[in-house]
């Protein structure tokens, strides 16, 4: 049963990261993959908060099988790291070295920090 709920959840992930990044690219463009480091960015920081509030510390309990539906199926499905390899390799194919370059760096840098700042809320609310 667990399986389905993470497929579903993925499903629900995947549609949301599709609806989200096409906003964020209608908004400023695509001749940088905005969208998929905005939703590689939320998703990081749901994902910290949810595994502080949820973890053995949390403040919310939560079953197994409803925090493997929204961390493994909702936000595996929302982030887009597969998205963000083809889309980095496509820069670089296309000789665009600096941004490759900078797409790579400012996705690592930018959900490190998210997902710590996710983390840190949620540890904040547990006290």
């Amino acid at each position: 049963m667990t399986a389905l709920w993470v497929m579903i959840g993925s499903a629900l992930g995947g549609g949301a990261r599709y609806w989200c990044s096409g906003l964020v690219a209608r908004a400023v463009g695509e001749t940088f993959p905005w969208g998929t480091l905005t939703v590689n960015a939320v998703g990081s920081l749901i994902i910290g908060l949810v595994a502080a509030l949820t973890g053995p510390d949390g403040r919310l309990l939560v079953g197994s099988e409803a925090r493997q539906f929204i961390m493994m199926g909702v936000l595996g499905g929302f982030t887009t790291f597969s998205s963000f390899s083809l889309q980095t390799l496509s820069l670089a194919q296309d000789g665009e070295w600096l941004r490759a370059g900078l797409n790579v760096a400012a996705s690592v840098a930018v959900c490190l920090v998210a997902v710590w700042a996710g983390w840190a809320l949620g540890a904040a609310i547990n006290r």
